[in-house]
């Protein structure tokens, strides 16, 4: 029985946002992309639970219990870590673009283990999401993220992977070889084109889809690659589907919001095409405001934007 459509498991972060390039303005919110994946599919209608580790030892764990109340995710398999923090991150605006700056080392985040997984959530869901930055913020964290998608294989819950891959985080030599597994074993997968370029060694998409197959010859793909849109693999053909026209001022989170309407709009009953023109419409709205979560857009909201766009 699935009592849920997506849970999520990762690391939740602190998030503070310039909202005047140059000046040292910043609106708190909170982040982590598995968080706000999460957050963006409960938003499009999905039965939603996160799991993991806050911090108790900080005044910011109590903000994220209430946000993701608030937003109706389940927080049942959250564990509170009374001796550690939570993470921290800001969100610069420049000409070239945001820029990230993380304080994240020894967060309780990092600090989650598979033991934590005990509650059973993962078995209770249709999809789990993870992602590569789970996988490189600690060892035990990555141990975590493949027994969840044990769990998730044993009982029939499908894994979605997002690469993300940062490489400040790890040695590229590292990140490759735990990424390549962790695609292995995904039912769905979500590069993006940055990622799959330090991945790979590659730049053309059609070569980087080619590469995944060869890795993963089972799997929903979904490349992304910002303004240029995306392109579906769903294994019998490669469809692009253009970008939504806006006027973006962040992309902080965009992505996220793309895989939470995507696995939400699956879980509706959509096939991969038609929640890939939805998810793609949703991440464009996502971009027209501050923030990784404040932005994230409802129902209304994107079938407003696709009705005006047809």
């Amino acid at each position: 029985m699935h009592d849920f459509d997506v849970v999520g498991l990762g690391e939740a972060l602190i998030e503070f946002n310039q909202t005047v390039p140059g000046e040292p303005m910043y609106r708190q919110g909170i982040g982590g992309d598995t968080s706000n994946v999460i957050i963006a599919a409960a938003r499009a209608g999905a039965r939603t639970a996160y799991l993991g580790r806050y911090g108790g030892n900080d005044d910011f764990g109590e903000l994220l219990l209430q946000t993701w109340r608030n937003e109706g995710v389940d927080v049942s398999g959250m564990i509170c870590d009374e001796q550690a923090n939570n993470g921290l991150y800001f969100v610069q605006h420049t000409a070239e673009g945001h820029r990230f700056s993380y304080a994240r080392h020894e967060s309780a985040a990092a600090r989650m283990r598979p033991a934590d997984l005990q509650h059973g959530l993962v078995e209770r869901s249709r999809y789990l999401h993870v992602s590569g930055i789970s996988l490189a913020i600690s060892t035990t964290a990555c141990d975590t993220v493949f027994a969840a998608m044990e769990r998730a294989r044993s009982a029939g819950t499908r894994s979605c992977l997002d690469a993300n891959l940062r490489a400040r985080l790890w040695p590229m030599s590292r990140a490759r070889a735990i990424l390549r597994e962790a695609i292995a074993q995904c039912d769905v997968f979500l590069p993006g084109l940055d990622d799959m370029a330090l991945m790979t060694g590659m730049d053309q998409p059609d070569a980087i889809l080619d590469w995944i197959r060869a890795v993963n010859d089972h799997a929903i793909v979904v490349l992304k690659m910002g303004s240029k849109g995306v392109i579906l693999d769903d294994k019998l053909s490669r469809t692009p589907i253009a970008p939504r026209k806006v006027q973006a001022v962040d992309a902080t989170g965009a992505g996220d919001c793309f895989a939470g309407n995507l696995l939400a709009r699956a879980c509706a009953g959509d096939d991969w095409l038609q929640a890939c023109y939805y998810a793609n419409a949703a991440a464009g709205l996502s971009t027209t405001g501050y923030g990784a979560v404040d932005p994230l857009p409802g129902p209304e909201q994107v079938r407003a934007f696709l009705d005006a766009a047809d």
